[in-house]
């Protein structure tokens, strides 16, 4: 007999072979918090009923691809200004830039401004009337 005793089985495995514990956000390959998505879920859902767990990882993965969007093209932005950090405008010309984002993200962003447009009925075309007026 070998193993922690009892009758029969296994014995147990051995502690060599114990695993360290992993994150669900890197079993995921997330960099967002799966568990803490989770938590928030759990909090959130109505009359007390339950969660899945896959249901954590796929709301984590919508929210990371999301912000690596906005960061991507709030980068773009920077670079474009050759700045190199991002400012809350830089955000508003992204989101506000990309057709997507701009639909799905409705908020105001405090500090960015507005996005430069000028109606085509206020560019006068009095370059030509100008000229003919001063021959």
């Amino acid at each position: 007999k070998g193993g922690k005793g009892g009758k029969g089985g296994k014995g147990g495995k051995a502690p060599a072979s114990k695993k360290t514990p992993q994150s669900r956000s890197s079993r995921a390959g997330l960099q967002f918090p799966v568990g803490r998505v989770h938590r928030y879920l759990k909090q959130r859902v109505a009359l007390k009923q339950r969660v899945g767990a896959t249901a954590a990882v796929y709301a984590a993965a919508i929210l990371e691809y999301l912000t690596a969007e906005v960061l991507e093209l709030a980068g773009n932005a920077c670079k474009e200004w050759r700045v190199k950090r991002i400012t809350p405008r830089h955000l508003q010309l992204a989101i506000r830039g990309d057709e997507e984002l701009d639909y799905f993200i409705k908020a105001t962003i405090a500090g960015g401004g507005v996005i430069p447009h000028i109606n085509k009925h206020l560019m006068t075309k009095s370059g030509g009337k100008k000229k003919s007026a001063m021959e």
